[in-house]
């Protein structure tokens, strides 16, 4: 065993180096999906195109707008003159905000009566609008404020009798709030799911079809040694993706990270090791390389990406969503990844999402082992 299991490591490694699609799909498709992604696919929301409806162009009213206007949130596109013209250029996304400032505006904050503006949102992007009204009561509940102290200051006493309640807020492991922090780290998890299992759905099948997997079926060589041998390169393969996407998480994207190397990379050994064995388990199952690669996607990616937490928490999910995401790999080593990066747990935090990790590993190479029935015709 101790020399088959190298020999076909290194017979498994020479047709990687020998084949460049191989190549493209160990290293350099893996490095485009973070890149892509990374800069193309963020949760926040800038750059808000707002229009004013001012029926009452006064000094209040432009201290107002400027508010808006003065923020990184959103970009002033027009002042318009008809409340008419809001359906069309919400419907034409010419803007995603319409603010509508009443006549007698400034006239009622001057006296000191409460008055009412008028918000219109796109909301055919949910979360997007969600985003949108969180950024206006903001900024309108800063006016407000500097509304009271003003208010404070004309009449002589100390703001702090209009005010007894002020939010000292304060936000933990990811103060910036930038979805960078998020995304990367979850492109971590995707591209070591998808990616080792794809090479590792391949293995098999490509012997069935090019007929060389009768050369093993003849040989001494026994499953177990066939399966480790051909985890063994495919395991540095997805340890080289893993220390390039750390690296490139780093120092392009700069995210945080605040935990421990040696925690998250015992994780990725453990999840690379599983990601593999799926992909092993498909191609002994499989009979066509194209039949292997689509089950692989229908697999890792589709259920990694809805149900892992990468975009919705598993806990705002539905029970099934929930049950079926403890089902997942993904899902035990998001927590492990997430929390590396941003919170800095060690070991005796995440046990459990090793322990199911190693539970799922153990799993799927029973039953490659199981499947993989050595025969001749």
């Amino acid at each position: 065993m101790l020399d088959r299991v190298p020999a076909i490591a290194m017979k498994e490694t020479r047709e990687l180096l020998r084949d460049p699609i191989y190549l493209g799909l160990a290293f350099v498709l893996p490095m485009m999906m973070l890149l892509l992604f990374g800069f193309g696919m963020t949760l926040d929301v800038k750059h808000l195109p707002v229009a004013f409806v001012d029926h009452d162009d006064s000094p209040w009213s432009r201290d107002y707008r400027d508010r808006f206007v003065h923020s990184e949130y959103f970009d002033l596109v027009g002042v318009l003159g008809r409340r008419t013209e809001v359906d069309e250029w919400l419907r034409t996304g010419r803007a995603r905000v319409i603010v509508d400032v009443p006549p007698g505006f400034g006239r009622d904050l001057a006296r000191g009566r409460p008055t009412a503006v008028g918000v219109t949102v796109d909301g055919s992007f949910p979360s997007r609008a969600a985003v949108i009204v969180g950024y206006v009561s903001a900024i309108n509940g800063l006016y407000n404020q500097q509304l009271l102290v003003d208010l404070a200051a004309r009449r002589g006493f100390g703001a702090s009798g209009l005010l007894p309640v002020q939010v000292n807020m304060s936000v933990w492991y990811n103060p910036t709030l930038e979805s960078k922090n998020a995304v990367v780290p979850g492109l971590l998890v995707l591209i070591l799911m998808m990616f080792p299992a794809l090479l590792g759905a391949l293995l098999i099948v490509r012997e069935k079809e090019s007929g060389t997997i009768f050369n093993l079926y003849a040989s001494p060589t026994g499953r177990l040694e066939i399966i480790l041998g051909k985890l063994l390169t495919y395991l540095a393969v997805a340890m080289l993706d893993y220390l390039a996407i750390f690296a490139m998480s780093r120092w392009i994207f700069e995210v945080r990270f605040t935990g421990s190397f040696l925690v998250l990379t015992a994780g990725a050994v453990l999840y690379a090791v599983c990601t593999i064995g799926v992909g092993l388990l498909i191609s002994i199952l499989t009979r066509s390389q194209l039949a292997a690669m689509f089950a692989t996607f229908l697999v890792t990616l589709t259920p990694a990406f809805n149900y892992s937490g990468f975009i919705t928490p598993v806990a705002s999910m539905d029970p099934v969503g929930q049950f079926v995401a403890q089902l997942i790999p993904a899902t035990h080593f998001m927590t492990v990844v997430r929390g590396s990066y941003l919170k800095g747990f060690g070991f005796g935090y995440y046990w459990p999402q090793l322990g199911a990790l190693a539970a799922y590993t153990l799993a799927v190479y029973s039953l490659a082992w199981l499947f993989l029935r050595k025969r001749i015709g």
